[in-house]
C-alpha cells in the first residue's frame, strides 16, 4: 500500500484542478485540470493568446487564479507569494543582469536567500559544470552567444534547487540551427538534475523533441494531452490535427462502421480505414491524412475503389531529406505529399505529371469533432 501511495504521489506531483483566470470579460484559462508526474518534462503547446503563458504565470504566482486550485506534492500553493513557492521560472528574455558576470548571475538568487558563502561557491561551480560554462565564468552576458546566455539562465534557475522549473518559450531567442541543437542539450540537463519541468511554447518541434508529454491548448482549454507521438498520430479533433504538423483533411460522411474497419465517403474519393469508430452511418466526419503517409505513383494501381486519389503535380519543393509535392486533385483540392529521399539519384516526379496518391488503411485517422 505504501508503494501504491508513493506512486500515486509521484504521478500527481503537480496537480491543477479546475483552474481559471479571467481578465474582465475575457476568460484566458477556463477550468483546466491536469496532473504532472515527478521528474516529467511537460510542454504546453498553443498559438499566441491561447492561455498557456497565463497558466504558467499562475503556477509561478505572478497571476492570481480566478478559481481553482494548484497542488504541489499535495500542498495547496495558490495563495503563496511567488518567492514562497519552491518554483523557479526561466523567462524568454533570460533576464540576465548585464553588469554581472556569469558567476555573479548564477549566484544572485543564492545570495538573496542567505546561503553561506562556501555553499554558494560550491553550488555555482556545480551548476556551471552542469551547463558546461566554467571557462566562461568571468564573462558578462554580452560576451556570450545566445545559446550560452540561455544556459546561464538555466543554471541560475536550477541553482536554488526548485521542485518545479517553469520555462517560458525557452528557445525562442535562438536561431533555428542553434535551437535544434539546444533542444537536446536542455532536456538532457533537466533530466540529469531530475527536476520536474513545465514549459510553454508555440513551436511544435520544440515540444515534441523535449517533452515526455504535451498538451495542445486553445481558447483557454486543454484539447488533448498525451505523449508527442500519440498526439501526432492520433489527434482527437480537427484543431489538434491541423496544429501539429502538416495534414490533409477530407470532409465526408460515414458509410460503413464495423469493429475492424469503416468507410468514409468524400467528394475526393472513398477511404477504407482499418478500424471502426462506433459512429452512426450518415454522420459527418473528417479524415486526417499526414503528407508522409501518402505514396505517389504515375501508373494507376490495380484497385482504385478506396484510398486512391487522382490528380496532377502542381508544385514541387526539394528539401534534401525529402521532397514536398502539392497535387491538384480532380476536385480542385491541393493535396500535400512528402516523399523521403531514400536514394541519392531517385528521379523526381515532374510538375504537371499525372499521378495517383495512395495510402494504407492504417495511415488515416477519423475525426468526429
Amino acid at each position: 500500500m505504501q508503494q501504491t501511495a508513493a506512486a500515486a504521489g509521484d504521478a500527481n506531483f503537480l496537480r491543477i484542478e479546475r483552474l481559471s483566470k479571467r481578465f474582465d470579460e475575457v476568460t484566458a484559462v477556463d477550468e483546466v485540470t491536469l496532473s504532472i508526474a515527478r521528474g516529467e518534462i511537460f510542454a504546453l503547446l498553443g498559438s499566441s493568446g491561447c492561455g498557456k503563458s497565463t497558466l504558467l504565470r499562475m503556477l509561478a504566482g505572478f497571476e492570481t487564479p480566478s478559481a481553482g486550485s494548484i497542488f504541489l506534492e499535495g500542498s495547496e500553493i495558490s495563495a503563496l507569494r511567488p518567492y514562497d513557492r519552491p518554483i523557479n521560472m526561466m523567462f524568454q528574455s533570460y533576464a540576465l543582469f548585464p553588469h554581472l558576470t556569469v558567476i555573479e548571475n548564477v549566484a544572485f538568487g543564492l545570495k538573496r536567500h542567505g546561503w553561506p558563502r562556501a555553499r554558494i561557491t560550491e553550488q555555482v561551480d556545480r551548476m556551471l559544470t552542469l551547463v558546461q560554462l566554467k571557462p566562461y565564468a568571468r564573462r558578462k552576458p554580452h560576451q556570450l552567444s545566445g545559446g550560452q546566455q540561455q544556459r546561464v539562465a538555466l543554471a541560475r534557475s536550477l541553482a536554488l534547487e526548485p521542485k518545479l522549473l517553469l520555462l517560458d518559450e525557452p528557445l525562442a531567442a535562438l536561431d533555428r540551427k542553434l535551437r535544434e541543437q539546444t533542444q537536446f542539450e536542455l532536456s538532457t540537463i533537466i533530466k540529469k538534475v531530475g527536476v520536474t519541468c513545465m514549459m510553454v511554447t508555440h513551436d511544435q518541434e520544440e515540444a515534441m523533441t523535449m517533452a515526455d508529454r504535451m498538451a495542445v491548448m486553445d481558447s483557454g482549454h486543454l484539447l488533448q494531452v498525451g505523449r508527442p507521438n500519440e498526439v501526432y498520430e492520433t489527434p482527437i479533433c480537427r484543431f489538434v490535427a491541423d496544429f501539429i504538423g502538416n495534414v490533409n483533411l477530407f470532409d465526408g460522411t460515414l458509410e460503413e462502421d464495423e469493429s475492424d474497419h469503416c468507410v468514409i465517403g468524400t467528394p475526393h474519393g472513398r477511404f477504407y480505414i482499418g478500424h471502426g469508430i462506433t459512429g452512426v452511418v450518415g454522420q459527418a466526419v473528417s479524415v486526417a491524412l499526414r503528407p508522409e503517409k501518402i505514396e505517389l505513383q504515375q501508373q494507376a494501381p490495380s484497385d482504385t475503389r478506396f484510398n486512391c486519389l487522382h490528380g496532377r503535380v502542381a508544385e514541387r519543393a526539394y528539401f534534401g531529406a525529402s521532397s514536398l509535392y502539392r497535387v491538384q486533385l480532380d476536385t480542385g483540392m491541393r493535396l500535400q505529399v512528402s516523399i523521403p529521399s531514400t536514394e541519392r539519384h531517385a528521379a523526381l516526379i515532374e510538375v504537371g505529371s499525372e499521378v495517383y496518391a495512395t495510402c494504407a488503411p492504417d495511415s488515416m485517422v477519423v475525426l468526429t469533432q
